[in-house]
């Protein structure tokens, strides 16, 4: 894509005259970006770097002390008409190597001027980290004569080799955790119990420091310096890091993907021993930190390191990989050349880009990384909130006022004051406010659905669970599942041959206190009354053995279809009293049983609801309409089905400690919906899906903020 630069400035009488050249230490180096040259500058003081084209490389190392701005530019003008910067881009390219520390003047001032940058430079640094006070940074020591003296050793760690030796122990270690999936999982429930926070973050602190080495390691086999380890909190936790810049410099975009994924490959290698080691060592320290690392060298990989949409180690590989670098920075100059010359009519504006590609991949990334960085940020707000919640707060704060105040400010004086808007600034500012009414109008004032969805279970109207009264072995299945059955009967046969015995043995009771019964009428009339209770009491005893005999022939006790999917599993097995062993269901009339959170309980007692439909899973086209529905006046902690809760792939939130998996953790309201026939869709017992209420229309600032006041109520009380 072509550059937008004019050829004269009617800013170049500021830099005609300057007398200025590079520093003497500034090293320079080609690389080649995308089949393109380009010179990378290096300044070896504060390993800072600065990329430059070919033609601004070719008037930049013209520039010397005893020759001015001017006069070097009107010779590069003679030699190469087309391909010479316009003046406007020549002062903003010497602007930015100004800034950068990389310019050198010959006028006494100019140790003046550079402090004053040297402090100004420090101060942006500092605001930066101060913005940035989830991710601040400190700097300890420096590794790099360290990493010279253990170059023979480390070599052995970057060779075929050892990649066949990483991919050995990551195969096997996959295949431990398939195989022992259901222990990985159970003992993930424990991760942020007291007891396991210690181990957690020593585990965290062992594999950032694996991680940094990577990078460190890597970076010096291929002749990048690393001057810089230290300590970054990281949501105020303390963890590694260091600085592999230098890493730029690499002209092999392969070899500078490869430092920035050294880390990653680090990490996954002690994830592998980790296994091992959890695998194979019983419950203590060692089992549980072993845990510890394997979960956060995989987990932390995945969701942080390698997202490319934050700036960890999968920004720099795909800025590599796409031969782009300063990705953020650069989409972010891209976004404000789009507004500026197509919104706000800036024809001067320079575009900042070079091919179609570049754009695209630009205007991508910068929409995503910002959109994915406030959702980023805002859970680990709510994270650190739920822990502590003045550090919540507090962090909260600082993200509202860098994030909203401050860039308000700096955009209303962008405004005012910027001369790039000097000749358009009535018409920026006139887009601006009213692009401003139209959000304020589209979000406070112009009405949205409102609608709110619970999940459900349909459920026969006349239906029964079917218990076994007694115990009992499951001799043998008297009807199959899905038969029509009429009430009593017989269902399951067992057996109990305990039973059997405990009958006998109450009848000879019965006869002997007969037989003594008899024998005291003629003896000891006295006798009789303590016998007579005796008898009364066996008779009661013999009378409920043979309820629980005649019990074992499991009965239906309505009419309907038997449904029993286990039930042949069950045929040999022991299954004590009040085993749910079945349901017979009735299919004359049925109903969707939602259940509602406490979070939208308010809209359903305030009159607002005006229309309900329901969607069966598996019937994704077809709405059911509710004819009517009723709603339970008080709190339920059991749900209608364990379909809905989480241990069943549902959405509602359950007990850990309740193994049926239908107690939720916190009570919910329930409704009962009736509706209406669709002679598309089964009406089965048990299916599962959702009711969808629809109320009156409100713009969506208000539903917004609804929904933020009851996270707030809900999570912290406030």
């Amino acid at each position: 894509m072509a550059k937008n630069s004019k050829t004269f400035s009617e800013s170049w009488h500021r830099s005609v005259d300057q007398k200025i050249s590079l520093r003497a230490n500034v090293k320079i180096r080609k690389q080649y970006f995308r089949g393109e040259l380009w010179y990378v500058l290096q300044d070896p003081f504060n390993n800072q770097f600065f990329r430059l084209r070919p033609e601004d490389h070719e008037l930049v190392i013209r520039l010397r002390t005893d020759r001015t701005v001017g006069e070097v530019w009107d010779e590069s003008l003679e030699r190469d008409p087309d391909g010479v910067p316009g003046q406007e881009e020549v002062i903003q390219l010497l602007s930015q190597l100004h800034f950068a520390n990389l310019l050198y003047y010959e006028r006494p001032s100019d140790s003046a001027n550079l402090f004053d940058r040297y402090k100004r430079r420090k101060q942006r640094e500092l605001k930066s980290k101060l913005l940035s006070i989830m991710f601040f940074r400190l700097p300890l020591f420096d590794p790099d004569r360290l990493l010279k003296r253990c170059m023979p050793v480390t070599k052995l760690m970057v060779n075929y080799w050892a990649a066949l030796a990483w991919l050995a122990v990551v195969g096997f270690a996959l295949k431990l955790v398939f195989e022992r999936f259901d222990e990985v999982s159970s003992q993930a429930q424990g991760l942020l119990s007291p007891d396991n926070l210690f181990f957690l973050y020593l585990g965290l602190i062992l594999i950032k420091a694996l991680h940094e080495i990577g990078h460190a390691v890597v970076c010096r086999h291929f002749g990048g310096e690393v001057h810089t380890m230290g300590i970054m909190f990281l949501i105020f936790t303390p963890i590694p890091y260091m600085d592999a810049t230098s890493s730029w410099a690499f002209r092999s975009r392969w070899r500078r993907a490869f430092v920035g994924g050294a880390g990653m490959i680090v990490e996954i290698f002690a994830a592998g021993l980790a296994t091992f080691v959890w695998a194979y060592t019983g419950p203590g320290i060692v089992h549980s930190v072993a845990y510890n690392m394997m979960f956060i060298a995989s987990v932390s990989t995945v969701l942080f390191n390698a997202n490319p949409l934050l700036r960890f180690d999968g920004y720099y590989i795909l800025s590599d990989l796409l031969d782009i670098p300063n990705l953020h920075t650069r989409s972010r100059l891209y976004l404000r050349h789009l507004v500026e010359y197509y919104v706000f009519g800036y024809e001067d504006s320079i575009n900042p880009i070079q091919t179609r590609r570049e754009a695209t991949w630009l205007a991508i990334f910068g929409v995503l990384s910002g959109i994915y960085r406030i959702v980023v940020f805002t859970g680990i707000i709510l994270f650190v909130a739920d822990q502590f919640l003045l550090a919540g707060l507090i962090m909260a704060l600082i993200c509202v006022i860098s994030w909203g105040i401050v860039p308000i400010f700096k955009f209303i004086k962008y405004l005012a004051t910027s001369p790039r808007l000097a000749r358009t600034r009535l018409r920026a500012v006139g887009i601006s406010l009213g692009l401003f009414a139209s959000v304020i109008f589209f979000l406070a004032v112009c009405p949205f659905p409102n609608r709110f969805r619970a999940p459900g279970v349909l459920e026969a109207v006349h239906h029964i669970q079917v218990v076994n009264q007694t115990s009992g072995y499951v001799d043998a299945v008297l009807v199959p599942t899905g038969n029509e059955v009429e009430s009593g009967k017989p269902l399951l046969r067992l057996s109990d041959r305990e039973l059997e015995l405990e009958i006998k043995a109450a009848k000879a009771q019965k006869d002997e206190t007969l037989a003594l019964q008899k024998l005291a009428r003629y003896r000891n009339t006295a006798d009789l009354a303590p016998i007579k209770k005796r008898l009364d009491t066996i008779e009661e005893k013999l009378a409920n053995l043979q309820y629980r005999k005649q019990s074992l022939v499991v009965k239906a006790r309505v009419k309907g279809t038997w449904v029993s999917p286990h039930s042949e599993e069950m045929v040999g097995t022991w299954i004590p009293r009040g085993t749910d062993v079945g349901t017979v269901v009735n299919h004359d009339r049925f109903r969707f049983s939602a259940v509602v959170s406490q979070d939208e309980a308010s809209n359903l007692f305030a009159d607002k609801l005006r229309k309900a439909e329901v969607r069966l899973y598996g019937q994704g086209g077809i709405n059911l309409q509710v004819k009517s529905y009723e709603i339970i006046p008080f709190q339920h902690e059991r749900l209608p089905s364990a379909a809905l809760g989480w241990r069943s792939g549902g959405d509602v939130p359950v007990s850990v400690s309740d193994e049926s998996g239908l107690e939720a953790a916190e009570p919910f309201f329930q409704i009962y919906a009736e509706l209406e026939s669709e002679s598309e869709v089964a009406f089965l017992h048990g299916r599962s899906g959702k009711i969808r209420f629809s109320m009156k229309p409100e713009p969506l600032l208000w539903q917004w903020g609804r929904s933020l006041r009851q996270l707030l109520q809900k999570r912290y009380q406030i």
